[in-house]
């Protein structure tokens, strides 16, 4: 008798995983402990994994002989140990281009937030302050305006270049950070120029980062780096929160060397460094980048498609190599 494929779901995702013959189990809705997950995926032929799940050689060895891929809810696979599901032949997929529009949107909306000090106008908005004053005088809540900026990328992928083609609307002119050259953005419509981090730190309005999370990248933007922006400069990261030592980030936004930040990723996520918390103009959200309807449907379709793919033996849409 055939045996019918397990698919485990670590945590809730929207829409329905149609994997016809497969048997779909789902832990949790909230973050699972790591006993619970270690629990949960015994006898598993697919893991379907959110990018707060560690995916090691423990959790690969509870799962047992039969684990055929990880298929991860996201697009970066920090959280998955690459070579230790090479050594035992379980292939790894993720979800590409389907969060790019979604963290995109999401770091342009960061942006102005900042930029037009968003937060701090909406709260005096909903105080007695405001219509006991009256309507506001010419002077008050002037932001930063962002049209002829320069916009700095670090990042030059996917959503790195749909973060950019955004800034076209406000005239921007586009550097990039990249280790290798990337054409799209030199060529018309974006016409960028590729700089040295540090360079590019010095001459940004605004610092955009899309770069994944590596041991090289992790603290990328240190106290040195952050201390090479105007005092005028918005930084925003949609990408991996330990990109920014946040601690530094904390004191140099206490100390107003910089505009402000908009995070919708953080160091220790989901904790958040208390001094972030009381920064001034600084917005924050709770990693929700890619979280537009459409775009996370569509996560879920690239999930079920690779995992099929994986249990019929054949490579699936989006595999992911060491």
């Amino acid at each position: 008798m055939p045996i019918t494929p397990r698919i485990a779901v670590t945590r809730t995702i929207p829409g329905q995983l149609e994997i016809p013959g497969a048997n779909i189990d789902t832990l949790s809705d909230d973050l699972p402990k790591r006993d619970a997950l270690l629990a949960f995926v015994p006898g598993a032929h697919i893991i379907v994994s959110m990018y707060t799940e560690r995916i090691d050689d423990e959790l690969l060895d509870a799962a047992g002989h039969q684990l055929r891929g990880v298929c991860n809810f996201a697009v970066g696979v920090n959280n998955i140990d690459l070579e230790a599901c090479a050594r035992r032949g379980v292939i790894v997929t993720n979800t590409p281009d389907a969060v790019t529009e979604g963290t995109a949107d999401m770091a342009w909306l960061l942006t102005l937030a900042v930029a037009r000090k968003l937060i701090e106008a909406d709260q005096y908005a909903r105080t007695s302050a405001y219509p006991h004053r009256g309507p506001l005088g010419m002077a008050d809540f002037m932001g930063l305006d962002l049209t002829g900026r320069t916009l700095l990328i670090i990042g030059a992928g996917r959503i790195g270049f749909a973060a950019a083609m955004r800034a076209r609307a406000w005239g921007m002119k586009i550097l990039y950070v990249a280790r290798t050259r990337h054409w799209n953005f030199e060529l018309a419509p974006l016409a960028g120029e590729r700089v040295d981090l540090d360079d590019g730190l010095a001459l940004a309005d605004v610092v955009s980062i899309h770069t994944p999370l590596t041991p090289e990248t992790t603290h990328l933007l240190n106290e040195r780096r952050l201390g090479l922006l105007k005092p005028t400069a918005i930084i925003v990261n949609t990408s991996r929160g330990p990109v920014i030592d946040e601690q530094a980030l904390a004191e140099a936004l206490h100390a107003g060397k910089l505009w402000g930040a908009g995070l919708d990723v953080f160091e220790r996520e989901p904790e958040i460094h208390p001094d972030l918390l009381t920064a001034p103009n600084t917005v924050l959200t709770p990693h929700i980048g890619s979280a537009e309807e459409r775009f996370r449907l569509m996560m879920t379709t690239m999930v079920a498609d690779n995992a099929k793919a994986i249990l019929k033996g054949s490579t699936p849409p989006n595999p992911v190599s060491i």
